[in-house]
């Protein structure tokens, strides 16, 4: 949510940005929802020297994520502990810091923009795909994955799909999650959204190419693969990854850590650690029990996303 993408070999050739999961946000609603409430409660203070929430944070000792409760980016597991890619990033990155706890704040997905910027946590940490319409809205960390797509299919892949163009030419019925980046990139391959089964997540996904409600659903190779290995699925498997993209150009998904607009100096914070944890494959180390490999490592910038 692809040929596999090197480490960055087309990080200069970043195109258009996909406009959904990883989404801008979950919709109208959303967007209605961020208007209403979502500069009512922010406070503009600390704005013009980068914010003072570094400081508020390391004295509560406690920094409250958002969560989407999306595997493998951030959920709550069996045992009933916050965990995630995201998540276990920030646990180490926050200690550092100074902030000693993390607290979960699940939400829906299309919510976590709302959420920030109404204070209602900290920091999404949620795996969130960097595009300018988010750009617009808040400010990210660097990236810390980036990510090809790929299918679940009925076992054997009886239809042949193994990208969007594929679904499209042989008529085949497509399911993906809701504000999911896949709903924009099937889109630009001619598939109407009305076509598409908007399911509430991945295992949803699974469950349709099953009973054959679906013959494909269409998430992030990670998220795809896992839920297949989960459930040990006998009657659908996962297609290899594959390169997205959008008016003929390959679409970079890639995700990070999203602020407050006036939380520069808590941004550059974690930045600062997050580099240090890419530089010595801390982060590969900390992201490989989710699925992630080096495939997925990156060296691209928010900066480069958000342009």
């Amino acid at each position: 949510m692809a040929p596999p993408r090197g480490k960055d070999t087309d990080s200069r050739e970043i195109a258009k940005i996909g406009p959904s999961r990883r989404s801008l946000l979950a919709g109208g609603a959303a967007l209605g929802l961020l208007g209403a409430v979502g500069c009512s409660r922010v406070s503009a203070s600390g704005t013009k020297d980068g914010g003072n929430l570094l400081e508020r944070l390391r004295s509560q000792g406690t920094v409250r994520l958002g969560i989407a409760g999306e595997i493998p980016f951030g959920y709550i597991d069996k045992n009933g502990e916050f965990t995630g890619e995201a998540p276990e990033i920030a646990k180490v990155i926050f200690k550092r810091l100074g902030v000693p706890k993390v607290q979960p704040v699940p939400t829906e997905f299309g919510s976590l923009i709302p959420g920030l910027r109404s204070q209602q946590f900290d920091v999404v940490s949620a795996g969130m795909y960097i595009n300018p319409e988010r750009c617009a809205q808040v400010i990210f960390s660097d990236p810390d994955y980036r990510m090809r797509d790929a299918f679940i299919v009925r076992k054997g892949n009886p239809k042949n799909l193994h990208n969007y163009e594929d679904i499209f030419k042989k008529k085949a019925k497509m399911a993906t999650g809701t504000a999911y980046a896949e709903i924009g990139y099937a889109e630009d391959a001619g598939i109407k959204q009305s076509d598409m089964l908007i399911l509430p997540d991945q295992l949803a996904g699974l469950l349709a190419v099953e009973q054959g409600r679906a013959d494909v659903f269409a998430g992030t190779t990670v998220t795809v693969h896992n839920v297949v290995k989960q459930r040990n699925s006998q009657r659908a498997e996962a297609t290899e990854p594959f390169q997205a993209y959008v008016d003929g150009k390959p679409d970079i998904g890639a995700g990070g850590f999203a602020f407050r607009p006036e939380e520069a100096k808590l941004r550059d914070a974690f930045n600062v650690e997050l580099h240090k944890m890419k530089k010595s494959g801390e982060l590969l180390r900390i992201v490989r029990p989710f699925g992630f490999t080096e495939e997925e490592m990156t060296d691209l910038t928010a900066k480069e996303l958000c342009s």
